[in-house]
């Protein structure tokens, strides 16, 4: 179970939005590379990424602020924002991103999640982030008439090593996951289920840790983190704790 920190980039800054509005963004560190640093040093063994300006342009936007975070830190990153052609996979592969996260480009053209998987066993995930269970695309600008479950379907057997699954309406409220749809969707694939959006404290990663949430891989945090709602300290013990039990 992985309780993967959040650093999500704008400008080149380490922000957090509002239900993925980029109009409602609370820059929370002007130095990415430190806050990945800071990360590291709390005991977290994997980075969430993602390029916000990046999954607008449909390109990267911040591989600067990547780059630099990927010089600063050992542990595993996995990057989302603006992947959308297998070249851009390809080159950030090999910059040492340990997994991309394809979102917009797993709805337009399931073709390149495929061979992409295909080509990089284990490093390539989807990302679906669904308002009212419609998936979202372009940065959360639009929405598309297909559910998550559709989606994720069409993985089954491509060697997708993870689906992260966002609930739009809850991400940065610190409302609590949507724990009900998140593990819904877990049990109806066998591909590994990451719960995002909305994790707001300790009862959250319990719910993580519970029995009926055993076939997430894990849970994203964000906002959590930064205004200290959650201590990494004791949420990184619990997990210790639940994994040597």
């Amino acid at each position: 179970m992985i309780l993967f920190p959040a650093i999500d980039l704008k400008n080149g800054q380490c922000v957090r939005l509002e239900q993925g509005d980029m109009a409602r963004a609370t820059v929370f560190n002007l130095d990415p590379a430190a806050q990945a640093q800071s990360f590291a040093a709390q005991g977290f063994q994997y980075l969430h990424v993602v390029d916000l300006d990046g999954a607008f342009a449909g390109k990267p936007m911040n591989a600067q602020a990547v780059e630099a975070m990927l010089k600063v830190v050992s542990m595993p990153v996995q990057l989302g924002g603006g992947i959308r052609d297998l070249k851009t996979i390809e080159a950030w592969l090999s910059k040492g991103i340990a997994r991309v996260i394809i979102g917009t480009a797993a709805v337009r053209d399931p073709a390149l999640v495929k061979e992409a998987a295909k080509a990089f066993p284990g490093r390539v995930a989807v990302g679906l982030d669904a308002r009212d269970g419609k998936v979202a695309v372009e940065g959360w600008a639009e929405s598309s008439q297909v559910t998550a479950l559709d989606i994720a379907q069409r993985f089954e057997d491509a060697g997708v090593a993870a689906i992260i699954f966002t609930d739009i309406a809850r991400d940065g409220l610190l409302k609590g996951i949507n724990w009900d749809a998140t593990i819904a969707l877990a049990e109806a694939i066998s591909i590994p289920v990451i719960a995002s959006g909305g994790l707001a404290s300790i009862e959250d990663v319990k719910t993580l840790l519970s029995p009926r949430a055993k076939k997430l891989e894990g849970a994203i945090a964000g906002r959590a983190l930064y205004d200290g709602r959650l201590d990494p300290t004791e949420a990184l013990a619990l997990i210790g704790a639940a994994k040597a039990a």
